[in-house]
């Protein structure tokens, strides 16, 4: 299946390193917010970045940066900080009060295109990531994204795709997709469900 290019490829210093694997959970009790700046380009658009920390498998701690988004595609500090709920979240999975708070599909979207559609990630063809970001930005963030990951059920997302004037070739698509992203929230540890799974 097809998507879009939303972000750049991380640039990294040398100190810093990132990639599509899942961050590694902080085992000593202390949630961990990282931080955000923007960070001017010389030949482009300024950055939002986001950096954290997490202990190697030696314990050894390893600084992480990762590339949020142009400040065209978040305009200022307050949408640069929406994005980063997802990593936040997942840092701090193994924390308990991070359970205690609902994620959006619009967050677990953000989250998504920050691990698999980054240019860096040869898993995923770049038609793929392309045709992956059109369905979450024209379809089912639009539809879905306020709504928390425990509220989303199969029978609504059945009736909603039902109602979408598209060929069903397409409205297989969309719930493809909405599955993908499931099975994401699943790999990190963000949820631990797929409802899609049931939609017919």
């Amino acid at each position: 299946m097809p998507s879009q290019r939303i972000l750049s490829a991380p640039v990294l210093n040398r100190q810093f390193k990132t990639s599509a694997q899942p961050i590694q959970a902080r085992k000593d009790g202390v949630m961990q917010n990282g931080s955000l700046s923007r960070e001017r380009r010389k030949r482009s658009s300024d950055v939002w970045c986001y950096r954290w920390w997490e202990s190697g498998p030696t314990g050894r701690r390893i600084h992480r940066r990762i590339i949020l988004g142009t400040v065209e595609q978040l305009h200022d500090k307050r949408a640069a900080n929406q994005a980063t709920v997802g990593l936040r979240r997942e840092i701090n999975s193994h924390d308990i009060r991070t359970k205690t708070t609902l994620m959006t599909v619009a967050q677990l979207a953000d989250h998504f295109r920050q691990r698999e559609l980054l240019d860096s990630n040869t898993r995923i063809t770049y038609s793929t990531k392309k045709a992956y970001a059109g369905y979450l930005t024209k379809w089912i963030v639009p539809r879905w994204g306020p709504n928390a990951l425990q509220h989303i059920k199969a029978r609504e997302v059945e009736l909603w795709l039902a109602s979408v004037q598209r060929a069903r070739s397409t409205r297989a698509k969309i719930r493809n997709v909405m599955s993908v992203l499931f099975n994401h929230a699943r790999r990190y540890d963000l949820f631990d469900g797929n409802p899609i799974q049931w939609v017919r």
